[in-house]
């Protein structure tokens, strides 16, 4: 399989695909390429029409199966592997798990936007949107339910590393970034997810990039 990622620097959804692949345990090549650069037009241009996304990242390729959007390989990888790997066994806490996924999938657009995702960089915010804290406040009582109600078995969102841990990396990557205020529960569960092994090789990567998207860095400064 071959996985093609943007910049590891600012690209969430790659980051997302990225992760997905790892927890598979499936071995994979991985490419980055430039997002907004030439290499990443010519890369466009050479997919062609077999790669439907718009010219977005992540794309999984395997053999003759092309699977664009970070959602859709992370369960392409379900598939093979078992989903057990990836969802809770439990059927109330698999229920929750797809929920948020589906919500962060699809939601939380303040916050996006507000703050992009940009792992090298350490502001201080002079403020917040009403939608943005609104968006904040939202992901937060959702981690402490989370936690409460089915985190007992580790120190993850549902205990184990798995699906919505894989979806709300890029979001504690932005709350560290831009110095998000976040109560006990979640400093524990931020230091558990940025102590895993992937994270740390994936914002240890990020550092080294020579790469700069100028309107993502104006944003957080």
């Amino acid at each position: 399989m071959k996985l093609i990622i943007g910049n590891k620097n600012y690209s969430s959804w790659s980051l997302r695909g990225w992760l997905a692949v790892k927890q598979s345990g499936l071995h994979f090549e991985e490419l980055t390429v430039p997002i907004m650069g030439e290499e990443w037009d010519r890369l466009k241009q050479d997919m062609g029409e077999v790669q439907p996304s718009s010219g977005k990242v992540p794309i999984l390729w395997d053999g003759d199966a092309v699977v664009w959007d970070s959602l859709a390989i992370m369960e392409y990888c379900a598939d093979k592997v078992g989903r057990e790997r990836f969802w809770p066994r439990d059927d109330a806490a698999r229920a929750m798990a797809r929920a948020m996924v589906a919500e962060m999938h699809s939601g939380y657009l303040a916050l996006r936007r507000e703050m992009p995702m940009n792992v090298r960089r350490r502001v201080e915010l002079p403020g917040v949107s009403d939608a943005a804290r609104h968006d904040i406040v939202r992901i937060l009582t959702l981690w402490a339910e989370a936690r409460a109600r089915h985190g007992s078995a580790g120190p993850y969102l549902f205990g184990t590393f798995g699906a919505a841990d894989i979806f709300y990396a890029p979001v504690v990557t932005r709350f560290v970034t831009y110095g998000i205020g976040v109560p006990g529960f979640a400093q524990a569960y931020r230091e558990a997810l940025l102590g895993h092994d992937w994270m740390r090789e994936w914002t240890e990567a990020a550092g080294e990039e020579e790469w700069v998207i100028e309107q993502f860095e104006q944003v957080a400064r």
